[in-house]
């Protein structure tokens, strides 16, 4: 088994500390000068960030069809691919529901729009637009797999991974047991992750400081019942649905899967994007919690494309909040339709950051919602969207405990060893 560095997580959590430290005290601090406080968040800290965010994106394509290749080809019945995919996808979808409905809930409850007056206008031309459903649909067929290599569409990536998986499957006898060499090099690859893993506290450090150095910390005191509000979603979310769902479902003990989970929590905070998050999952997940490295492979980097359970948190909170800070009042029809819209939107949402925000911009014209209230989320989005990634890779993780539960794939030895 190949070893992460020792005390990564207390150097990650330094990290993070030093860096929002740092930035802070260049953003508060009157004596130093414009040309300084400039340098120093384009060379340090966007530069050491952006080098750190390509090392990990680097590994995710060969990581994800070496690890899907190389799972499938040594599978001895390919048939379970198939209960497999329905049911990754099903409890995708199903927690997406959940964590959605209770936004939608809680912001029914609250109120956190009512007496709102101010608003941030927004330029709604300068966002990109939102794939549609079919969109998503058609492009987990590849026209061009180098394409999609290229351009990292993951679910494309996925399904020609799990064909050649099993057509290597089935012509192994006849390429000289060609599969042992796909699990070298996934081997090869897991390595090179724990080597890149060893720059995390200074990534993360880069990270966090270029946050800071950007936009300080006063944007949250206009919109605080707001973002009080989605914090306090997002962390019920992942202690206490997840709780339920490892607990009853994949009978395991939440606190011990948290335990286990710490680094991929952290990088995705640090990164804000699942896809970016990946290779740390993907080892964590089938080292460290004991799940069979075949359904890791699948139910992961699926996860990485579809499960946004923490932006489906984000999009009914700040629909509600955006309606009644216009106030405009959604009737119960309304609430259902916007969980059915948050559900479809998930599946095309891409994971990178705040990728969420494309598409609440499609759910604010299905009800006809002024999108120039968008700025208002825009605002306080970037460190909300942490948050919400770390929420996303503990959803990937869970489901993926469950699944190998059901196939019977999940060793228990592993996630009891320190």
């Amino acid at each position: 088994m190949i070893e992460t560095p020792k005390n990564l997580t207390r150097n990650i959590l330094l990290g993070l500390l030093f860096g929002f430290l740092v930035a802070s005290f260049f953003y508060y601090s009157s004596f130093i000068s414009e040309d300084l406080k400039s340098f120093v968040a384009q060379y340090i800290f966007n530069l050491g960030g952006d080098i750190f965010l390509n090392l990990l994106k680097l590994l995710v394509v060969p990581l994800v069809f070496f690890s899907l290749v190389s799972g499938i080809s040594s599978l001895s019945d390919t048939s379970t691919l198939g209960p497999i995919s329905l049911k990754t996808i099903g409890l995708y979808l199903l927690t997406t529901a959940i964590a959605v409905s209770t936004a939608l809930l809680v912001g029914a409850i609250f109120q956190p729009g009512a007496g709102y007056a101010a608003a941030m206008p927004t330029s709604i031309e300068s966002l990109p637009g939102g794939q549609s459903l079919y969109d998503t649909i058609v492009g987990i067929f590849p026209k061009n797999i180098f394409q999609a290599f290229v351009e990292n569409q993951m679910l494309a990536i996925v399904f020609f991974s799990i064909l050649f998986g099993i057509a290597l499957n089935k012509t192994n006898h006849l390429t000289g047991n060609l599969s042992s060499a796909f699990e070298k090099l996934n081997t090869v690859f897991m390595q090179l992750v724990i080597m890149i893993m060893s720059f995390a506290p200074i990534g993360v450090f880069c990270l966090i400081g270029r946050f800071v150095i950007t936009d300080g910390l006063d944007i949250f005191q206009d919109v605080f019942i707001y973002v009080a509000l989605l914090i306090s979603l997002l962390i019920f979310h992942a202690l206490f649905t997840y709780s339920l769902f490892l607990k009853y479902l994949a009978k395991i003990n939440p606190i011990a899967f948290f335990k286990k989970m710490k680094e991929p929590i952290l990088f995705a905070f640090s990164t804000s994007s699942s896809a970016a998050t990946i290779p740390v999952t993907l080892k964590t997940v089938s080292q460290d919690l004991g799940v069979d490295k075949n359904v890791a492979s699948f139910v992961v980097p699926v996860g990485a494309t579809i499960n946004m359970d923490g932006t489906a948190i984000m999009q009914g909170l700040a629909t509600v909040f955006i309606a009644q800070i216009s106030g405009i009042d959604l009737t119960l029809f309304q609430y259902i339709q916007i969980v059915l819209l948050a559900v479809a939107t998930s599946i095309g949402t891409a994971a990178v950051p705040s990728a969420g925000i494309i598409t609440l911009v499609i759910i604010l014209q299905q009800f006809n919602l002024p999108l120039e209230a968008i700025g208002i989320i825009l605002a306080v989005d970037r460190v909300l969207d942490m948050i919400r990634t770390a929420v996303n890779i503990s959803g990937d993780a869970t489901v993926a405990c469950i699944v190998a539960r059901s196939e019977n794939k999940l060793d228990e030895k592993a996630i009891l060893q320190n």
